[in-house]
């Protein structure tokens, strides 16, 4: 399968595009179910949508899954709100997806909140018929013009 296009969300249907709308469908559902465990501060199912060897980069460094996922097992990491700001531009290559967004979201670390506005991009890799992100990066979406 190559690149699925230059289109944000699922591709829009036809004979061409039909064997690439099953992946974009889960990723873009797949997307939405580990927000939802994020906000539900739920280890397992935060787990199941990551490989071992999942990594977060974001402006403080690597955090790798069992690091992240200590963080939120021991409560010192928890998250209220992630909503999607754009629609997720997904990309298929074969057995690899870059699924890219713009998020806002609560957290709470160490005791204090944090309201972010990030540009996420993960990176997907099926394996065994399903998908797990292998890389998450997040960058600071830059405030409006004129703030």
């Amino acid at each position: 399968m190559g690149d699925s296009g230059d289109r944000a969300g699922p591709p829009p249907e036809g004979p061409e595009d039909a064997a690439d709308t099953a992946p974009h469908a889960l990723l873009a559902s797949a997307v939405d179910d580990w927000a939802a465990a994020i906000v539900a501060n739920d280890v397992e199912r935060i787990a199941a949508f990551m490989a071992d060897e999942w990594v977060i980069v974001s402006e403080s460094g690597i955090t790798d899954r069992d690091a992240f996922l200590a963080f939120v097992t021991s409560g010192e990491l928890t998250h209220s709100a992630m909503r999607a700001i754009t629609p997720p531009r997904i990309r298929v290559h074969g057995d690899t997806a870059v699924v890219t967004a713009r998020i806002t979201n609560t957290a709470h670390y160490g005791g204090r909140r944090y309201d972010a506005d990030e540009w996420t991009t993960d990176v997907f890799v099926r394996r065994d018929g399903q998908w797990r992100c292998v890389l998450s990066h997040i960058t600071p979406a830059a405030p409006p013009e004129g703030s």
